[in-house]
């Protein structure tokens, strides 16, 4: 099955109330992605989609990327097993991302450090520096197990 993405509509109205999906790609092709978790709404990560990746996780149901740092085409959990279910897709008014709400197999982590969520530490100003804490989470798995290498 092909996918086919509407056009952007010329007039906002349609856009924000129509029933089409237009994905607005930027430059580069791609559409931002934020990723939440479908029982609790916790954030577990931050992505891009090109229109290949987002093609596929609406045919397959499994969150598909674009690796920017790769550049290539990435299914979420194919090498750790932490596939993300996809459960809902929404989008926003002008449809240049998309928030998925996924259910993770495996693990149940998301972050190639093995974490439940990329989303692990707080930004905080200290004396006028900005300083990471982290929030205690552990991984769930060991990276350089999963992935053969040091992440």
């Amino acid at each position: 099955m092909t996918i086919e993405f509407a056009s952007p509509p010329a007039d906002n109205k349609v856009l924000e109330e129509g029933t089409a999906f237009s994905p607005r790609f930027d430059a580069n092709g791609l559409i931002t992605a934020v990723v939440t978790d479908a029982s609790d709404g916790t954030v577990l990560m931050l992505a891009h989609m090109n229109a290949q990746a987002l093609a596929l996780t609406l045919e397959t149901g499994i969150a598909h990327y674009w690796s920017r740092s790769r550049n290539s085409l990435w299914k979420k959990g194919e090498t750790s097993g932490n596939l993300q279910h996809v459960v809902e897709m929404r989008t926003d008014c002008d449809q240049d991302a998309v928030v998925l709400s996924v259910k993770v197999s495996g693990h149940d982590a998301t972050c190639h450090t093995g974490r439940r969520s990329c989303f692990y530490r707080t930004v905080r100003l200290v004396d006028g520096k900005a300083i990471l804490f982290s929030d205690g989470s552990k991984p769930l798995f060991d990276a350089a197990d999963v992935y053969g290498r040091n992440t």
